[in-house]
């Protein structure tokens, strides 16, 4: 049995520790807060994006003539080679958050014979390279606070593999964030550009969930220069702005993740300490009842 001493000193190590987790916890919620504001004003902009491009090619005579060599990241292609974008973290401490990311990730290869990965979080990238992996490029250093140029990189990245024909599609693997308890892996296509469908009963599109205002008519749009002429601008927009969101949004979920690891943590560590004081009162009282026995003993022995 420990000594009081050693479990005194446990104490006081799972009383620090336990200082620690509340800490991050706070850390994380007040991050994650900031997390949600920063991706709800970013939201009108991603409507009015995907707006005008379902817009823009709805008209079939203009999206028949279209020349593809102009506009390449609308060009379907026989797929022969895929890139992956995987959105991972930089830090852990944050539950199970990377380890569903990277099986989910792992599962979409499985069936790939020929593909390229581009990581974005130091844990992807160590993941993947520990394994064998041949990683195009990483990025790091912004999982839990992107910027619109960090996914403008990683948006630069693939247009390039995707324009120059190294590859035939692209697909982001990411995070979807839903609430602070609630984040799911999925995969979604970034290239070659394909618009959402508006479905005018609910008021959104189809491959996600960003509403418009009931008082937009997309009829009534006028285009100046040309909507082909426009979707030489329109479509790279697109494209940052759907790597923008993915990135958003597994910064929500990492944030997230580690609250809610850091509030378990801080929870087990109160259940520890009970125990831990429990055992020390025992093993304060066993030390007593010795004591008392030896004195009994020797006044015992001395008569």
């Amino acid at each position: 049995m420990a000594t009081p001493r050693e479990i005194h000193r446990h104490i006081k190590s799972v009383k620090n520790i336990q200082q620690i987790t509340k800490a991050m916890k706070m850390v994380a919620a007040a991050r994650l807060r900031r997390a949600q504001e920063k991706a709800a004003s970013s939201r009108p902009f991603a409507g009015k994006i995907k707006e005008l491009l379902m817009t823009a090619v709805s008209d079939k005579k203009m999206m028949d003539k279209l020349n593809m060599d102009e506009h390449p990241l609308l060009s379907e292609r026989p797929v022969k080679k895929v890139a992956y974008i995987i959105v991972s973290s930089d830090k852990g401490l944050a539950g199970a958050y990377n380890a569903n990311l990277l099986k989910h990730a792992v599962v979409e290869l499985m069936d790939k014979d020929s593909y390229i990965l581009i990581t974005v979080g130091r844990k992807a990238k160590d993941f993947f390279r520990r394994r064998g992996f041949s990683i195009y490029q990483s990025f790091f250093g912004f999982s839990d606070k992107p910027s619109y140029n960090d996914a403008d990189e990683v948006a630069h990245v693939a247009e390039e593999l995707f324009v120059s024909g190294a590859v035939d599609e692209v697909f982001l693997v990411y995070t979807q964030f839903k609430s602070a308890l609630s984040f799911t892996p999925v995969t979604k296509r970034l290239l070659p550009v394909k618009p959402p469908v508006f479905q005018p009963e609910v008021n959104t599109y189809a491959d996600d969930t960003v509403e418009l205002n009931g008082d937009d008519n997309t009829s009534d749009v006028i285009f100046e220069p040309k909507a082909e002429e426009t979707l030489k601008y329109l479509v790279p927009y697109y494209v940052r702005t759907l790597t923008y969101d993915s990135i958003m949004q597994a910064a929500a979920s990492e944030l997230g993740a580690r609250m809610t690891a850091m509030s378990s943590a801080t929870e087990n560590a109160n259940d520890l300490l009970h125990k831990l004081e429990v055992s020390y009162n025992k093993a304060r009282q066993a030390g007593i009842t010795n004591e008392i026995n030896e004195i009994v003993g020797g006044a015992e022995a001395l008569q």
